[in-house]
Formats: C-alpha cells, sequence, structure tokens
C-alpha cells in the first residue's frame, strides 16, 4: 500500500497493512495488531512484552503514548479514508494506574475533524480485567 488512497471500504486488514507500511520500524516492533474500526475509530491490541516493561513489569509509559498516537493516526484515516500528511500538535496523557504483565486494549476515537485540525480521545484498558489504565486527548493538524 504505497498510495494515499485507502480500497473502499476500509478493512481492519487494511489498517493493519498501514502500520506495516507507514510506521517508523520502532512503531512497528510494539506488534500492535488492529482488533476493531469504525468511521473514525479504531481498537489496537498492544500485546505485552518484557522489552516494553520496566521493574515489576509494567509496560513503561512512553509505549503506551506511542500506541496511543499511532491509534489516532488509524482513526483519523479511517474518517478521511486516505492517508493526508499530518502531524501531532498535542498529546495530553493521564496515567490511571499501571499496566502490568497483560495485553493492552487502546481505543482512539475523532472527537472533531476540521479543515486543518483533528481532536481525539484515546482510553487505554488492560485486556485481564478491562480497568482503564491511560487517557489521552490529542489535537492534530492536518497538513
Amino acid at each position: 500500500m504505497t498510495d494515499d488512497a485507502l480500497p473502499d471500504p476500509v478493512t481492519p486488514e487494511t489498517l493493519q497493512a498501514c502500520l506495516a507500511d507507514w510506521f517508523a520500524p520502532w512503531v512497528q516492533d510494539l506488534g500492535l495488531v488492529v482488533e476493531s474500526m469504525a468511521d473514525g475509530a479504531v481498537t489496537l491490541r498492544l500485546p505485552f512484552d518484557e522489552r516494553l516493561a520496566r521493574i515489576g513489569g509494567m509496560v513503561c509509559g512512553q509505549a503506551l503514548m506511542a500506541a496511543a498516537d499511532t491509534a489516532m493516526v488509524l482513526a483519523i484515516v479511517t474518517q478521511l479514508g486516505t492517508r493526508r500528511p499530518m502531524t501531532t500538535v498535542q498529546l495530553n496523557t493521564s496515567f490511571l494506574k499501571p499496566l502490568a504483565g497483560q495485553d493492552a486494549q487502546v481505543t482512539a476515537r475523532v472527537v472533531r475533524a476540521g479543515k486543518s485540525l483533528v481532536f481525539g480521545e484515546i482510553d487505554i484498558v488492560a485486556t485481564g480485567d478491562g480497568k482503564s489504565v491511560c487517557r489521552a486527548s490529542t489535537t492534530y493538524a492536518l497538513l
């Protein structure tokens, strides 16, 4: 998938291919898996990996923020139907509780998309107990 237009309809498989084609190798190393999608929304799974953990098996905040940012890009793409140059303007993250030894489910949702700015929200929950571990709000500039 090298051109900017996405096939119609966009599917989770399409977005999984985007993860491999569009993102830096270190983001690909997170092992993100597209679980579901809708217009303006995406849910990814961030598999637990010892390489992402620090003392006590807690997943580091940097990995959670990268997963949140990546999920939001894909959520925007589902709404636009195309890969459009964009950049993160703001990513406000609140860590609610540690995530240790389990996968995370990362759900990103477009709140409002304008001509030049897109606003979104992300919720990251532990797959084991379904409790929210991180919430983020984002602003992206469409270039």
